[in-house]
Formats: structure tokens, C-alpha cells, sequence
């Protein structure tokens, strides 16, 4: 089994491990997870991530029971330094109220939500409010929605 993980990390080695990438990481911040620090994340597959050692990251991705993390692209991966202010501040001030939401992907149209709990995220290219200054947030109606910089949401 696995959890959603949200943390600042530092790469601090790399090495090759059976067709993954294997990251020796130092885990600075936890901001969305069980509380246990991690030490390795692997990358693998069509969505490789590729990472500087020595350099700070946001990571999302599959905590596994283990203790290890697999991030590919096709997760948030963010050099620290390449996070907007909206993005910085809502780690600490308002991530947490979309804990409870979930984002779903789309490559291509159409893609249903199928739940209030569920935000939709485009790819790149495509129309809608996708840039660093969003975030999926729960409502007070208890359904979640884009919302843009730190607004609160609605009631």
C-alpha cells in the first residue's frame, strides 16, 4: 500500500537501480504524509525524473510502507527555488484545506470528474486557470474547486 507524500528534500547522491533511478535524499519538510522521514526516491518508467544532487525540491508522490518514495514526472516534482509566492505561502497557509481533494489528470477530452472531492487538472496547452498561483482547495459546501492565489474560498 501506499500514501499521497508531500516534502521538501534535498538530493544528496544518485546512483542506477535495476532500470529506476535511485535518490539518496535529505528530507527537510514534511508538509503532506505520515510523519516519518525518507531517505530514497525512485524514478522509473515513460515519466523519468530527472534530478541535481545538491539541489532542493518539492516532491509529491507515493509514500510506500517502507519508507521509500516513487516520484515520476507525471507527479509534482518543483525545484524549491522555482516555486512561486502563492505556491510557497500555501504550503504553509492553505495546502492543507485541499488535503481531503484529489486531482485528476487529463490528457485528453473529455475527462469526466466523478466526485465533488476531485479537482481536474489539464496539461499544459490547454484552456483553464493551470499556473503556479491555483490551488485545489475544499469549499465550504465541501466540494473542491480551483482557487486562484490566497483567497479564501467561498462559503
Amino acid at each position: 500500500g501506499f500514501l499521497q507524500s508531500r516534502r521538501r528534500a534535498k538530493v544528496v547522491g544518485v546512483k542506477a537501480a535495476s532500470g529506476n533511478t535511485h535518490y539518496d535524499v535529505q528530507q527537510i519538510k514534511m508538509f503532506k504524509g505520515p510523519n516519518q522521514d525518507i531517505h530514497v526516491i525512485f524514478t522509473g518508467g515513460p515519466c523519468h525524473a530527472f534530478l541535481e544532487t545538491n539541489k532542493e525540491y518539492l516532491f509529491t508522490g507515493r509514500l510506500n510502507t517502507d519508507g521509500t518514495v516513487h516520484v515520476i514526472m507525471c507527479d509534482f516534482i518543483q525545484s524549491w527555488e522555482a516555486l512561486s509566492d502563492t505556491q510557497m505561502r500555501s504550503l504553509t497557509l492553505r495546502y492543507q484545506s485541499g488535503c481531503d481533494c484529489k486531482i485528476i489528470r487529463c490528457n485528453s477530452l473529455p475527462c469526466p470528474i466523478s466526485a465533488p472531492d476531485e479537482c481536474l487538472w489539464m496539461e499544459i496547452g490547454q484552456s483553464g486557470p493551470w499556473d503556479n498561483n491555483i490551488a485545489c482547495i475544499k469549499g465550504g459546501d465541501g466540494s473542491c474547486a480551483w482557487y486562484k492565489g490566497m483567497a479564501p474560498p467561498k462559503k
